[in-house]
């Protein structure tokens, strides 16, 4: 799986991003010198934290026969000290459907361990970076 970025203006901040066959932008807030028409890189590294929740408790719910409709993921974040180490993401979550208190119980403990909080919390990440031959 590769991720290719491309800036989509010369000059300008923000980026055309393509996963397989999905396209989506990022940019930067006015404040930073872009126009803050898209989502920035942190964003997307929390949003990538919502949606593997989410998708986990779905995932979970189908595979043991619980009857869950919905999920709502909200995500707060705090990097008032990420330049010192600490980026706290503080994750709310609502289960939708026919759920008895312990299928939400149940559901809970399974999106403890959605592989992206796992790879945010538990692994070391090696980013190589070199330059791109065309």
């Amino acid at each position: 799986m590769s991720i290719d970025s491309q800036t989509e203006q010369s000059g300008a901040f923000r980026q055309v991003i393509r996963v397989g066959e999905h396209t989506f932008h990022a940019d930067v807030a006015p404040s930073l010198g872009g126009q803050g028409s898209a989502p920035g890189p942190h964003d997307y590294f929390d949003a990538s934290l919502a949606a593997c929740k989410a998708l986990t408790a779905h995932w979970y719910a189908k595979k043991h026969g619980i009857a869950l409709e919905r999920v709502e993921t909200h995500i707060e974040r705090d990097d008032s000290k990420e330049r010192q180490g600490t980026y706290v993401l503080k994750v709310k979550l609502a289960f939708h459907g026919a759920l008895s208190q312990q299928d939400k119980q149940r559901l809970h403990v399974a999106v403890a361990q959605c592989p992206v909080h796992k790879l945010m919390t538990t692994t070391t990440v090696e980013v190589v970076t070199e330059p791109l031959e065309s």
